[in-house]
């Protein structure tokens, strides 16, 4: 910059003094000037664009910066400087309301919990406070001091594996080609493969979308696809027709239209008709090969991220089954991180991220999930552990309770199982002995095209080198990683730095975050002048992935992983598998891989030095290098898939017996609605019972005028007890044997008419509860535990005025059942909003649906798998 700068920079130790502190606790500017080079444009790029994430500043930094004029010149930078300056003011505010809100919920949460465990302090075994304290198998359920049943034992499992969003197909995945299609996709396809071909395996179906879109191949719209293993065979026994691993393509949502996961909410209700279909179809078809006519029903139907959660928790529900979850990357982690970022307030980022519907779907998959798979113990105590539904402590006391046949009071916890990831091993090449040198026992074999377009961004390709496989997105730390090799000149003259991130073809099309970072990259490389020592080609395939961990291989580099945090590390294990030491980040899933493993060395992901240094030592630290390799494939093993699945298929193994209640061939036939072709539901629920028999009666007529066949049934849904709708009905001349069905209680009862002559017109009617759906939704319900807890609570909802309190929720025993609990509500207008009551639940690990009806007269509590849209799906 030409001229005199000195007014830039007091403008830019206002906005350092006004708040942005350096991860490492010291101000930007200072560390500058200790530096003697404190330069604008450096704090520019450096600084705002990667803090910041604000493409269209870096924009306007360029255009700045190339005014011929140095008064149109000074006058941009201004403007600019004050938008920053704008900036750190919000994120600071941002920042203050997030404490303040923090602030006032953690006193409500601690009382709620002291509640919780107050309730079971009675009656506690002695030892229930000592000998299991610090036991992780009590707390976690991740027990391995007890037997479990082995693999072989039973055969022939169906197992459902869902996973929604993204690109899904089981060959030439376009992994990076959107923010959907990543590591989740990769995991699920690779799982389904090996899973299918693990011992005691039938069939493994992986469900996803099906998606017809314009400009996407058409391998996505195909129904069904198989999937070849190449892991390991199942020789035990012999496959059948509908055996083996499959994708199941379920349209849903816009026929022509591709959905990010953040649009797939309001369609998950019809994925979950077209997989209930499917399953029923399946199951049945596998009992006829392998189960003596009886269906085969799914061991477990198990969801991967929270949409899928959502889908499993519903089809567990209607079809009986148990579920197992896989969080991925958690919705409250990522609502934190993007907090902290402080450019977006809590509302803007539930807009763009849909976060809070993200974090309820993971609150109701710890809900109806049996087990929940974590790849580490941080995640289970430093993520999950900040939902409503699970809490460490209440965890433990909960397991050492089951474990010695305690009360619970009603309170469940599902159990958390730490497995790690697993890798495909079928592409790995060892070209190498344990030291990294070649081995020549046969004829050279051509290079991999892969080598050809790396090393050719190389003066010097003999160099080690440091290889990154992460896409553009700031929380993977990219930048940091450039900045140390420019900053550290030893390294650069010792190694070169190969980025792969991801497929593109133009950062212009490019989305903004993903095209921020790479340009940030892009401008490091010409600050430090990178030229010759920097790869980082355009386009890779996903089948020249394990080519690339070779050629680091080959030079005797290393692998990098400097995110932020990571939250499963496959990339770390990919590198063990193809001998290649690692520098990881000291957040997340890397510090317990390396336990295992013990093939590199952990760094500060926030201190560019540290990474520098590391690096250094392990590529001029020769038997550092070896040691850390010969470690690394020696204990590899442990990340295969079929440990994976040994260690999956063994938990599953020991869930609770649960299977579809479908009723006797005379049950089913004796219900009236089993015969009809049709079937009209007629939901309704009005506290003026005038409007309700309207309703009800213009719905019949309507149904009647449109020449409705004979083979028509009619299935009244309400919240109403059976007793009141059949009083109702006689009250007005309408005769309840007209309906085939009635759903009851909020979806917690469904009645079929039981006429006790020989026909319907001379019988006397009466209603008899279907038992398989009491037997569906009895799932965690917290019975006379749960009944106690909410009159204790109805007891603290009270009207103030003046020193006169007035209790506003009452018992309601008469409109009570087994399955649902009512309360009457004096004052609808004094009420605590749903939300609130259902967190007090979950901090209270009492598992239950709440809502409120008859406009808000009524409240009314039912099982978790309890509701009026899926007691239709029965």
């Amino acid at each position: 910059m030409v001229g005199n700068d000195n007014w830039i920079n007091s403008y830019l130790d206002a906005i350092l003094d006004a708040g942005k502190s350096s991860i490492g606790g010291d101000r930007p500017s200072l560390l500058l000037r200790e530096r003697g080079h404190f330069s604008p444009a450096r704090y520019f790029v450096e600084e705002v664009i990667t803090g910041y994430d604000e493409t269209d500043l870096y924009k306007t930094w360029l255009r700045a910066n190339a005014m011929r004029s140095p008064q149109e010149r000074n006058t941009r930078l201004e403007n600019m400087t004050w938008r920053i300056w704008n900036l750190a003011r919000k994120k600071k505010e941002l920042e203050k309301e997030e404490a303040c809100r923090l602030l006032k919920r953690h006193p409500e949460t601690e009382k709620t919990l002291t509640d919780a465990t107050a309730d079971m302090s009675e009656d506690l075994f002695d030892g229930e406070k000592g000998e299991d304290a610090g036991d992780p198998s009590v707390a976690y359920g991740d027990s391995t001091t007890g037997s479990s049943p082995k693999t072989s034992s039973v055969d022939k499992l169906y197992i459902v594996l869902i996973s929604l969003h993204g690109l899904v197909r089981g060959e030439n995945m376009e992994l990076g080609r959107d923010s959907d299609t990543g590591g989740q996709v990769k995991y699920v396809v690779e799982f389904a493969k090996a899973l299918s071909s693990s011992p005691g395996v039938y069939r493994v179906d992986l469900l996803t979308r099906q998606i017809v879109a314009p400009n996407f191949d058409r391998s996505y719209g195909e129904p069904e696809e198989m999937l070849v293993s190449t892991t390991f065979k199942n020789s035990k026994h012999e496959r059948g027709v509908n055996s083996g691993g499959y994708i199941i393509r379920i349209p849903f949502g816009p026929k022509d239209k591709y959905l990010a996961k953040e649009h797939m909410w309001p369609f998950i209700q019809d994925f979950v008709d077209g997989a209930l279909s499917h399953i029923l179809r399946m199951s049945k078809t596998i009992g006829e090969e392998i189960g003596c006519g009886h269906p085969v029903w799914p061991a477990v139907i198990h969801g991967h991220y929270a949409s899928a959660g959502v889908a499993a928790a519903l089809l567990s529900g209607a079809l009986n089954l148990p579920m197992a979850f896989t969080g991925h990357f958690l919705g409250k982690d990522k609502l934190e991180g993007l907090l902290k970022q402080g450019r977006q307030s809590r509302e803007q980022i539930n807009m763009t991220y849909k976060i809070m519907r993200r974090i309820e779907a993971e609150e109701l998959s710890l809900d109806a999930s049996e087990i929940v798979i974590a790849s580490t113990r941080q995640e289970i105590e430093e993520q999950w552990n900040l939902y409503d539904g699970f809490e460490v402590i209440l965890a433990r006391k909960l397991r050492a309770r089951v474990k010695r046949g305690a009360n619970c009071y009603g309170r469940y916890m599902p159990r958390m199982v730490i497995i790690p990831p697993g890798v495909e091993f079928g592409h790995v090449v060892h070209d190498f002995d344990m030291d990294g040198e070649e081995e020549n026992h046969g004829p050279a074999s051509e290079d991999p095209p892969i080598w050809s377009q790396i090393m050719r961004f190389f003066t010097n390709p003999r160099k080690p080198m440091i290889l990154a496989v992460a896409r553009p997105y700031p929380e993977k730390n990219i930048t940091s990683l450039v900045k140390a090799f420019g900053e550290c000149r030893p390294l650069r003259e010792l190694a070169n730095l190969t980025l792969i991130m991801g497929n593109r073809e133009a950062i212009s099309k490019m989305h903004n975050t993903s095209a921020s970072v790479l340009t940030s990259v892009l401008t490091l490389i010409d600050e430090y002048d990178l030229y010759g020592q920097v790869a980082y080609p355009k386009h890779h395939k996903h089948s020249e992935v394990p080519d690339i961990y070779r050629l680091a291989t080959r030079t005797k580099g290393a692998f990098v992983n400097v995110a932020y945090f990571e939250q499963f590390g496959v990339t770390l294990i990919e590198a063990a598998m193809n001998g290649l030491p690692v520098i990881a980040t000291k957040n997340g899933a890397p510090v317990e891989i390396n336990q295992v493993l013990n093939n590199g060395l952990l760094v500060d992901p926030h201190d560019q030095n540290a990474i520098a240094d590391a690096l250094y030592k392990l590529l001029s630290e020769k038997q550092l290098w070896s040691r850390c390799r010969e470690n690394g494939l020696k204990n590899i093993h442990q990340f295969s898939w079929p440990e994976h699945c040994k260690n999956h298929l063994s938990r599953i193994l020991t869930l609770g017996a649960r299977s579809p209640a479908i009723g006797s061939k005379e049950e089913r036939s004796n219900a009236p609605i089993s015969g009809r072709k049709h079937i009209i539901v007629i939901s309704v629920d009005s506290v003026n019972k005038e409007d309700l028999v309207r309703i009800i009666r213009n719905a019949i007529e309507a149904a009647h005028t449109q020449n409705t066949p004979a083979s028509t049934g009619f299935v009244l849904s309400t919240s109403l007890t059976i007793s009141e709708i059949c009083s109702l009905l006689v009250s007005v001349g309408m005769h309840p044997a007209g309906f085939d069905a009635f759903i009851c209680n909020s979806g917690s009862s469904i009645y079929y008419p039981s006429y006790s002559g020989n026909t319907p017109s001379s019988s006397k009617v009466t209603h008899v509860i279907d038992q398989n759906h009491q037997s569906h939704i009895e799932y965690r319900w917290g019975g006379e535990g749960l009944r106690k807890y909410l009159v204790k609570w109805a007891t603290s909802v009270v009207e103030r005025k003046g020193r006169i309190e007035r209790q506003m929720i009452f018992e309601d025993s008469e409109h009570s059942s087994t399955y649902c609990l009512a309360f009457k509500v004096v004052n609808p207008n004094h009420l605590p909003p749903l939300k609130e009551l259902r967190k007090l639940m979950r901090i209270q690990s009492l598992r239950c649906n709440a809502l409120y009806n008859h406009s808000a007269t009524r409240l009314s509590v039912t099982p978790i798998h309890a509701s009026r849209s899926q007691a239709i799906r029965r």
